[in-house]
């Protein structure tokens, strides 16, 4: 009997430690590329405010939104992450204040492709009142009225939340880990989150629909300059993709949800940490990743800052290209 005894608390501790050495390994897989990309897009960010055309042309600033919504959620998310993983617990205050963030963020994303949709689709379908209606006021407004909806979102689920009798609990110390799945303790405020959800992605999956089809029947025209409208259908596409990909997002509880009842606990925790890396933080990063690369204007000051300039100036000084006449103006 000792020595089965023996043997059960052997192999119990292995199973643990096995499990601590695959969530520091999974841990440290993901945390790294995460503060990459947090660096990428902090560059980025940089980057859209350190020349003038980036501050005074409309497409350069709603990307400029949609970055820092990214941002910040990236690195909200990969917060809420080191807690989980740290096993720390918070109150339940504490925890809302973080998920709200991360809703009021999560919901900036789709709302401002939609205006990016919308701002190529007039550059292609109505060149010639493009800078009377796209202008930095009017896109300045809409960016408020962005920030305003999201807020009146996040205000609206903080009511509903206010709804429990929170009283009723034995302790304001969460029993688990803080995320939005533990802070949905209302069903009224379940069903709100998903119909808003529905609402939000149908309507603007719509749009961005709505302004490709527009696009490629302007391509059409003779009028229209092909190479633009090539352009625009090519971003309008890139725009349906991040579209899914942060609607995407929105199953990622629930999936985690499932899998955790059919799968042992050490397999759940490796596919877990895949899945928040490929649907969480990968996708928060694609902005900077598409649009510094595609754009030609932003490539080369981004290359320039994300190089340490000690060893880029004298490389820039030898050869001079037209990306450097870029960087010197």
């Amino acid at each position: 009997m000792l020595y089965a005894n023996q043997s059960q608390t052997n192999i119990t501790v292995g199973l643990q430690y096995q499990e601590l050495l695959g969530l520091v390994m999974f841990s440290i897989l993901t945390s790294v590329p995460c503060c990459v990309f947090l660096f990428i897009n902090g560059t980025m960010l940089f980057t859209m405010r350190s020349k003038p055309v980036f501050r005074e042309t409309s497409r350069y600033i709603l990307l400029y939104n949609l970055l820092f919504g990214d941002t910040v959620q990236m690195a909200q998310s990969q917060l809420m992450y080191i807690l989980a993983a740290c096993r720390l617990r918070l109150t339940y205050p504490v925890c809302g204040v973080l998920v709200m963030l991360a809703e009021l963020t999560n919901k900036i994303s789709p709302l401002t492709l939609v205006l990016m949709s919308l701002e190529r689709y007039v550059a292609v379908c109505y060149p010639l009142r493009h800078t009377t209606i796209i202008t930095i006021r009017n896109t300045g407004v809409a960016i408020c009225v962005i920030w305003t909806f999201s807020s009146v979102n996040v205000f609206t689920q903080v009511l509903l939340m206010l709804n429990f009798q929170f009283e009723d609990l034995v302790s304001m110390q969460m029993a688990d880990f803080c995320g939005k799945e533990s802070m949905t303790l209302d069903q009224i405020l379940d069903l709100y989150e998903k119909a808003y959800t529905c609402f939000l992605f149908v309507s603007a999956g719509m749009v961005v629909a709505c302004s490709y089809v527009g696009v490629m029947i302007a391509a059409r025209s003779a009028s229209t300059d092909q190479s633009s409208a090539s352009k625009a259908r090519k971003t309008l596409l890139l725009h349906l993709v991040q579209l899914g990909l942060g609607l995407s997002s929105t199953i990622y509880n629930p999936l985690l949800f499932f899998i955790s009842k059919i799968l042992d606990r050490i397999i759940f925790v490796r596919i877990q940490n895949v899945f928040y890396f490929c649907i969480i933080i990968l996708p928060r990063c694609l902005s900077a990743l598409i649009y510094g690369i595609r754009d030609q204007t932003i490539r080369p000051v981004l290359m320039y800052h994300l190089c340490c300039q000690w060893r880029c100036l004298p490389l820039l000084s030898v050869v001079p290209t037209k990306a450097n006449i870029i960087l010197v103006t």
